[in-house]
């Protein structure tokens, strides 16, 4: 899935208009006319650092909109609801210091062998006893993880399950690609 200069930096654009307009409560920017890529049902995530630290990270596989609105949605939520920041939220001083990566998803593939997980290029999606949780592909690598410790740690870190859950019959891990960039 390979996106276009010119549709990277409109999909960043939208990312950072959401952001700015959740922290300084000014109304929803509207998404641009929805062609291309931007008129596609696609999986997407926004995830906001500022000097390295993460300081919101919202995303859906599941888009109910196009991904222009869609980046609006997650922008929007990274910035003021992502529950990890409640105490500590993103002050409209701190916005000129954010960077701001979004991130477009394939659709997710169901795999019977989740070791099969490709590091670096696969994220992965656990969901089991009515949890779930995800890594998109670069935490393994930035964490410096096997597949094994990827899916442990997706297991215990973000669905709340325990070390191996993944292994379970009534656990199901799907992978996906994703497509990142930033501003």
């Amino acid at each position: 899935m390979t996106i276009s200069a010119e549709d990277r930096s409109k999909l960043v654009s939208l990312a950072r208009a959401a952001v700015a307009a959740q922290v300084t409560g000014q109304g929803r920017p509207d998404a641009p006319a929805a062609e291309g890529i931007l008129a596609e049902m696609r999986g997407c995530f926004v995830t906001l650092t500022n000097a390295g630290r993460l300081r919101g990270c919202i995303g859906t596989f599941q888009p109910d909109q196009p991904l222009g609105k869609m980046i609006v949605e997650m922008g929007m939520s990274a910035a003021g609801h992502d529950p990890r920041f409640f105490g500590n939220p993103i002050t409209p001083d701190e916005l000129d210091e954010l960077r701001i990566e979004v991130s477009v998803l394939s659709p997710l593939a169901k795999t019977d062998d989740p070791l099969s997980l490709e590091i670096g290029t696969h994220g992965i999606y656990i969901v089991g006893g009515g949890r779930s949780g995800c890594f998109l592909p670069e935490v393994a690598t930035d964490q410096g993880w096997d597949a094994r410790e990827f899916l442990d740690h997706c297991c215990m870190g973000k669905a709340g399950m325990s070390a191996g859950a993944w292994r379970q019959s009534d656990t199901t891990v799907y992978l996906f690609t994703s497509d990142k960039f930033n501003s």
